[in-house]
């Protein structure tokens, strides 16, 4: 018999909450685990700025003996809801065993609490906003995970289909050769752009002074940047504070290239990071007693592979060559690291512009993720 128990949002019960998932993958070679101190600040009410527009409620299912078979958020975001004219509700933080009862009573529990809170539909695997883990993966399930994308088994979109949930937004993922020198054609566009509009590339030594004079507006950008994208959630004052705090300081200055124009407003920006998956795979999620040394091996040591976290161009400036530019800068860092493969991350399948970039790059479309929806009423 399968029970569903909502839990409090307390660091005790919300540690466990995120062990559950450590715990289901702990076999698993392709599967990279958050660091559960992470995971807990997101989840907890008062330490998560993005609780000032959304709500959320946690449940966990378990057997007649208390075992635990499965993990699920509900959350509402009411600022995305409020600027689409919808009432969605997202679910996210979904990890299961492979039984039907117990993914059905998981999402039964979310549908609940949705129609409680005068929601008509549930949208998912989404987080509070889009810096939050999104999307099921429906292919790559043989593919090494990263540190921003969500693993799952294979079984997770077939149990979302059995129970009546559709595929909605649809992101594509791509595996790419670090070329030995910029692309010729990439060289002439960047070069043309630089006198056209005259943009130049910024670089910083100094994480105090790139928080100083761009963390906030870094983060604006993104906001314009990503503005029409689904589902996207504006990042508030508080939130951006929060980030700048929280990820600036872990950049490798070196793989962060932001583009300005004459009077040194920031035009576009690309941010990469070493590939920290097998050493959050070491850490077991975990900071103590070893993580700490396994994440700073994996942030200092030699590395084959760079994640490209984020790249954003001002809407003005879009399909203009900025692109260009930016990867003109980070390539030979790359070369300088000994990066061999670089990984997208998730772009939407139908944004044509972010997946026309990669054009003159040696590439293979390595996993998909979607988003599963169902209509309550």
């Amino acid at each position: 018999m399968i029970s569903i128990r909502q839990i409090n949002p307390d660091r005790a019960s919300l540690r466990r909450f995120t062990q559950f998932q450590i715990d289901l993958y702990r076999d698993n070679p392709y599967y990279v685990p958050p660091l559960i101190s992470d995971d807990v600040n997101t989840l907890m009410p008062g330490k998560n700025p993005a609780f000032d527009f959304c709500e959320a409620a946690y449940f966990m299912a378990c057997d007649e003996h208390g075992r635990e078979l499965g993990r699920i958020a509900a959350i509402v975001n009411r600022q995305v809801n409020e600027k689409n004219n919808e009432r969605v509700c997202r679910f996210g933080f979904i990890d299961f065993i492979d039984d039907r009862a117990v993914s059905a009573a998981l999402l039964d529990a979310v549908e609940k609490w949705a129609l409680e809170h005068g929601l008509d539909s549930v949208a998912g695997p989404l987080g509070f906003t889009d810096l939050d883990h999104e999307g099921m993966l429906t292919e790559g399930f043989d593919e090494l995970s990263t540190m921003a994308t969500i693993y799952n088994y294979p079984y997770y979109p077939e149990h979302l289909k059995a129970l009546g949930y559709t595929k909605g937004n649809v992101w594509l993922e791509y595996v790419m050769d670090v070329p030995e020198k910029i692309p010729e054609k990439y060289d002439r566009i960047a070069e043309i752009v630089k006198k056209k509009f005259g943009l130049r590339v910024l670089k910083f030594t100094s994480r105090s002074k790139i928080k100083k004079e761009y963390g906030h507006a870094l983060f604006n950008l993104i906001n314009e940047a990503y503005a029409d994208l689904y589902g996207y959630s504006t990042l508030t004052p508080r939130q951006i504070d929060y980030y700048v705090e929280q990820y600036i300081g872990l950049l490798n200055l070196d793989l962060v290239t932001l583009v300005v124009d004459r009077e040194g407003a920031l035009v576009g920006v690309g941010i990469s990071m070493q590939s920290m998956s097998r050493a959050l795979q070491k850490s077991r999620g975990r900071l103590w007693p070893m993580g700490w040394y396994h994440l700073l091996k994996g942030l200092k040591g030699k590395n084959d592979r760079v994640d490209l976290l984020l790249v954003a161009v001002k809407p003005d400036f879009q399909s203009k060559g900025v692109n260009a530019l930016l990867f003109q800068d980070l390539i030979p860092q790359y070369n300088k690291y000994g990066f061999k493969w670089a990984e997208s991350n998730p772009e939407m399948a139908e944004n044509t512009k972010v997946q026309s970039q990669w054009e003159y790059f040696s590439r293979r479309q390595h996993r998909a993720r979607a988003v599963f929806t169902k209509k309550l009423k």
